[in-house]
């Protein structure tokens, strides 16, 4: 309360509540001097004529009138209201324009003559009007003054409002004018004003009680025209106080317009006086208002509060101590909090040893259950104080911090988080310790939290208790991750503070010298329990943070701490959602067990996880015991999957420099790799991905790197086809009683066939409408039979559902179903012998899956089968020895290099030449694959009886063949039409859908690797196939790339070959490319017809005269080169055999009549656009000299390009 209105009686807060309501009971038991304050508006609410015209308002208004008639100042108050106020106001708006003509001097005034005595005389001696008058006049001259201030506070010196003999009477002025008057003398003006006068505070609380309803209005005004801070000026704690004193008068109001003053960041110590004036009613039961309210200021989202408030606070420690200062009472409220609840044994003093023992065995007094989450606000609180808002705390402030930052709470999950803020607290300000003592008792705090941490963690059922915290403190120390530890504090306390890593020396010394050396904290960290069911849902700092800075900072290797079993543990008490430091933990894992921790000590090594425990997770899994429940999540498996994975790839990565420090880590077995069901579990993953975080994706990446084979594009499209929507509703439908078929049923069925077909179909049917996992117990019943299948009067039926059962089983255990399929499909010499392959056996030489049964090539569902598995064999063998290439290169290098000391260039030598021989045989693998598999495409002898043809294909793709293409390299023997080639049944066979499937996957290979196609076609392969390949193997266009270079091949096999291909490419893809190829093929015909041999000559062109045909057919501008090398080569046969058959010579005219007079011929042959040969015998051609066949074959194909071109056209 000011000072000068110190013994003015102010309205109380029920007077001005019985105000606010009209409660004229609550007035009528008002003493006569509160009254007295509310007397002018009681008496214009009796005088006034009323807007409420009822009847019980009529009632409360006699009992004013009864309560007013026995107070002798009513008569006076009454007296002030007769005056005439419209007259008033126009001399006082006459006298404001005066004063601003006059620049706001005090000249003439309108309102009040020329005063003979002062001011307060003058009021005692006049009559009402005079009052007003005079009461007007200065309270204008103020108001004019406060707007001609520009916001400089000053305190005018009014006689009139100091007077304590005549305030009642100036009071009762004021109010009636305010009333009267409100558009002169606007209420938050009047209040304005009144701060510039001494008993300010008490006029402005009596005006605002007789206007109660103005409240809220005149506590807005008075923030928003006031100092952002309060505590610096004279009239920011003058607006303080009045306000503070309106709050008093009306306490309900406090908060709102404590709200008001944050709202608009003026007057900060306004707020922490209201709160500080504010009682609770259950003290005792919640953190206290003053601390919920300064933590919200500091802590809160609003940067510009909690800058506003942190210049209150520094301003306010600039100044000396005061105990009136807002700032300093709020510290003492603070101080006081603290000490009430702080344990009553905490002091000083420190025990010696024998206190200690004694101590220990008394029990200690600690903090008392109630009191924990206050001490935890307190300790944030004090904690924003000094880090945002730069509180320097008074010696006696840090004595108690200390003290109860070193107290011993109960063992809650309130205490745990008491002791972690209490931590925090102790890094983040360690000035709070300055004596030796004060560093005694911080240090035997600490070693109490070491050996509590475990019972505290148990007993108050908390995972993440604050011994993690402590490890990864001692840890960062000791690494001197100084950076770390300051981003730990801040997010434990929840504020960000700028704590110089300077200021943490002496923590470090106390850390890593007496509390926790490097060893220790090893050796401790080994034995720290692991987290059950650890997931992303345990929030806090948990045990796996502490290891996984151990393990990058290679402590465990250095101090020769095993932590393997450790890993493994947590590995296995893992669930989804899965904690986003687990990937990390395994990739440190594993680097700390590839490489050492020094070039020193190459030894110094983690221990991987042993195969035995990798198996004990997955032995539950895909394929185990369906029975009984997993007893590892899933979680876990792709965990412990994914560090297998990585750890390959990474010791794969890290041989050569394995190989400098000759070691050599041992690597997971084949025989393991081949019990773990990948596939399997990364399907499951996928549907796992959102819990997963990026465990998925980076399985797939190990899965693409490694096992190329399981990440096949047809299988991630199959396996929509089962598991997608469709599959989902069949299961859906299937009745929970239907018929469960066994194993053993299965296999009966199969060795009964083909009486059994029917049966047989029921269970496989049955077996469709299961899920991939579920169909796992009867993979080895399907495959196992297979080879029953190939025996003949089985259903179609039957192979297209196993197949489809199969693919089904492909998208969850593809590896082990290969191995069983490729087995059980031997020839029956080889399963007599029981020669079975494994795993690694078809991964060294994938031709083995074609090495089957030969049934099986004229089987289209199993064949699919093959064709699936020689696809994934082929990519795994690649990846097999790019793996044992890069496992042994770089130490037989390093034997190498010891062994060539001296001799520049010798090292190099080996590996070139062993990546060479690996893409050799890589090469050799993919081209013999593709030549069996085109020799599969050949109608066998007896398919040939039966009238089957290669060419079937393409006549059905690319519409009808010249018949000299067709006839291949038949020379003019008598040739027969498409049709007569089909077989018997049409296109529909056995052959055809095998070409169908093989021609796929070839197609598939060649874009994967164009080489393959360039090696394939370079070999050669029959020419029959020809029609088959061009017309089922789209990218084969890619060999009009490498034709040039085929034709200049020195063989005339390769060559002959070359223009046969050429010839169907043309038919096929009649483009730009294969004219200007098919022209450089005629070129060299014409060349080699000038360098042949005689034999040769007959040799090369009987063959490929046909071709000619197809050229002149897919492009006419062909047709004069072809003529002209027709000639040509009719020519030089001609001269040959010129003195041996005498109808030779005329040849050549006929040759060149055709030429130039194509039409004339078909003219001569009466208008048939079908040209015919006279008919020569078998006997004629085949004794026949080779010039004279050659000679006859060339007319031939002469007339059949007339023949060809005219019928296009």
């Amino acid at each position: 309360m000011m000072a000068d209105s110190a013994g003015l009686q102010f309205v109380s807060s029920y007077a001005f509540e019985a105000m606010q309501k009209v409660d004229v009971a609550s007035l009528a038991a008002l003493s006569d001097p509160e009254l007295r304050l509310l007397l002018p508006c009681l008496v214009r609410m009796a005088l006034c004529a009323p807007a409420d015209q009822s009847q019980s308002w009529a009632q409360d208004k006699k009992l004013i009138l009864r309560l007013l008639s026995g107070v002798e100042a009513v008569n006076s108050i009454v007296a002030l209201l007769s005056v005439d106020f419209h007259a008033l106001e126009q001399d006082a708006r006459k006298e404001q324009q005066l004063r601003h003509k006059a620049g706001g001097s005090n000249g003439e005034s309108i309102l009040v003559s020329q005063l003979q005595h002062g001011l307060t005389l003058e009021f005692e001696h006049s009559d009402p009007l005079r009052r007003l008058r005079l009461t007007l006049s200065e309270l204008l001259s103020i108001m004019n003054k406060v707007a001609d201030s520009n916001g400089e506070f000053f305190l005018k010196s009014s006689e009139l409002f100091e007077s304590h003999v005549y305030l009642d009477e100036v009071a009762d002025v004021l109010c009636i004018l305010q009333a009267e008057l409100p558009s002169l003398l606007p209420i938050v003006d009047v209040a304005e004003a009144l701060l510039h006068v001494r008993n300010g505070d008490w006029f402005l609380c009596l005006l605002v009680a007789n206007v109660p309803d103005s409240f809220n209005e005149v506590c807005r005004g008075l923030i928003k025209n006031g100092e952002r801070q309060d505590e610096e000026s004279v009239g920011g704690r003058r607006r303080t106080e009045a306000l503070r004193q309106l709050c008093q008068m009306n306490p309900s109001q406090a908060l709102n317009i404590r709200a008001m003053v944050v709202e608009e960041c003026h007057l900060p110590g306004l707020g922490v006086a209201l709160t500080l004036d504010y009682r609770p009613d259950t003290p005792d039961e919640a953190v206290s208002p003053l601390v919920s309210y300064v933590s919200g200021l500091l802590l809160g989202t609003n940067s510009k509060v909690r800058t506003w408030f942190s210049m209150f606070i520094r301003n306010g420690q600039q100044r000396k101590r005061e105990s009136s200062s807002v700032l300093w009472q709020m510290r003492r409220q603070l101080l006081l909090e603290l000490v009430a609840i702080l344990p009553r044994s905490r002091s000083t003093h420190m025990p010696n040893d024998g206190d200690m023992v004694e101590e220990a065995s008394a029990g200690y007094s600690g903090l008392r259950e109630e009191h924990v989450v206050k001490a935890s606000a307190l300790l944030r609180l004090y904690c924003a104080l000094m880090g945002i808002a730069g509180l320097r705390p008074t010696d006696e402030e840090a004595e108690q911090l200390l003290q109860l930052m070193t107290s011993r709470p109960p063992a809650t999950p309130a205490g745990v988080r008491f002791v972690s803020l209490s931590f925090c607290k102790l890094l983040a300000f360690p000035t709070l310790v300055s004596t030796p003592e004060q560093e005694q008792l911080m240090v035997m705090w600490l070693s109490w939290m070491i050996k509590e941490e475990e019972y505290f963690e148990s007993a108050a059922g908390v995972s993440a208790s604050f011994g993690e915290m402590l490890l990864l403190v001692a840890m960062y120390f000791h690494s001197n991750q100084l950076s770390s530890i300051i981003e730990l504090v801040c997010s434990t306390l929840g504020m960000k503070i700028a704590i110089k890593p300077s200021s943490l020396s002496k923590m470090k010394t106390i850390f890593t010298q007496e509390i926790f050396t490097e060893q220790v904290v090893t050796a401790h960290a080994v034995r720290v329990a692991v987290t059950n069911n650890l997931s992303a849902n345990i929030t806090g700092f948990l045990p796996i943070h502490c290891i996984y800075q151990l393990l990058r900072s290679r402590a465990f290797t250095k101090h020769k701490v095993s932590i393997k079993d450790w890993i493994y543990r947590q590995l296995c008490e893992t669930t989804t959602p899965i904690h986003t430091q687990l990937i990390p933990l395994i990739d440190a894992y594993i680097n700390s067990i590839l490489t050492p921790a020094s070039k020193a000590n190459p030894e110094a090594t983690n221990q991987p996880i042993t195969e035995q425990e990798i198996l004990n997770v997955f032995q539950c899994s895909a394929g185990g015991s369906r029975g009984g429940r997993q007893r590892y999540s899933i979680t876990t498996q792709l965990l412990i999957l994914y560090y297998i994975l990585s750890y390959e790839e990474n010791l794969l990565a890290s041989t050569k420099q394995l190989a400098l420090m000759q070691r050599k880590p041992k690597s997971y077995s084949a025989a393991l790799m081949d019990q773990i069901p990948i596939k399997y579990l990364v399907t499951q993953a996928q549907g796992l991905q959102q819990e997963l975080g990026g465990l998925h994706s980076a399985l797939l990446r190990l899965l693409a790197t490694n096992y190329p084979h399981l990440c096949l594009v047809e299988d991630w499209v199959c396996e929509e086809e089962v598991t997608g929507t469709l599959p989902l509703l069949r299961r859906m439908m299937l009745p929970s009683n239907t018929c469960r078929y066994t194993q053993s049923q299965l296999h009966q069925a199969f060795q009964k066939l083909p009486s059994s077909s029917p049966r047989l179909m029921r269970i496989l049917e049955h077996l469709t409408l299961l899920s991939p996992g579920d169909l796992i117990p009867y993979a080895e019943g399907l495959t196992a039979s297979m080879a029953l299948l190939l025996e003949p009067a089985v259903p179609r039926r039957i192979l297209q559902t196993l197949n489809k059962l199969w693919m089904g089983l492909n998208t969850v255990m593809p590896r082990r179903l290969w191995v069983m399929t490729v087995n059980a499909l031997q020839p029956s010499a080889k399963l007599l012998r029981q020669q079975r392959y494994t795993q690694n056996d078809l991964m060294v030489d994938p031709l083995i899956v074609l090495r089957c049964d030969q049934r099986v090539y004229r089987c289209p569902p199993l064949m699919d089968i093959v064709l699936h598995m020689l696809n994934g064999y082929l990519l795994a063998s690649k990846a097999y020895l790019h793996c044992h290439l890069k496992e042994t290169a770089d130490f037989e290098r390093q034997s190498q290099t010891v062994s060539n000391l001296g001799v520049p260039g010798q090292p190099d030598t080996p590996e070139v030449t062993r990546e060479e021989l690996k893409n050799a045989l890589l090469s050799a693998q993919d081209s013999a694959a593709v030549q069996i598999l085109l020799e599969v495409c050949l109608p066998t002898s007896e398919e040939q009886q039966q009238g089957a043809s290669t060419e079937s294909l393409l006549s059905s793709i690319g519409g009808p063949l010249p018949e000299k293409l067709k006839q291949g390299s038949l020379g003019p023997r008598a040739r027969r039409g498409v049709e007569d080639a089909e077989p018997e049944g049409g296109l529909l066979s056995d052959l055809r859908e095998v070409q169908c499937l093989i021609c796929c996957l070839l197609h598939q290979m060649f874009i994967a690797d164009p080489n393959i196609a360039k090696l394939v076609h370079f070999q050669g392969y029959p020419q029959a196939l020809l029609p088959l390949t061009v017309a089922g193997i789209p990218s084969i266009h890619i060999c009009l790339d490498f034709i040039p270079e085929l034709l200049a091949q020195p063989q005339l096999e390769k060559q002959i070959f070359a223009i046969q291909l050429l010839s169907y490419l043309c038919t096929q893809y009649a483009l730009p490319k294969s004219l200007s190829v098919a022209r450089l093929a005629i070129s060299v015909m014409g060349t080699l017809l000038t360098v042949l041999t005689r034999a040769k000559r007959f040799s090369f062109f009987m063959p490929i005269l046909p071709c000619l045909v197809a050229f002149c057919q897919a492009f006419p501008p062909l047709y004069d080169d072809v003529a002209g090398l027709l000639i040509q080569v009719g020519q030089v046969c001609a001269s040959d055999v010129a003195t041996k058959a005498r109808d030779i010579d005329p040849l050549i005219a006929r040759l060149q009549y055709l030429k130039e007079k194509p039409q004339g011929a078909v003219a001569s042959g009466g208008g048939s656009s079908k040209l015919t040969l006279p008919q020569r015998t078998a006997e004629e051609l085949g004794g026949a000299d080779p010039d004279v066949q050659l000679c006859y074959c060339v007319e031939a194909t002469f007339m059949d390009i007339i023949s060809s071109t005219l019928h296009g056209l």
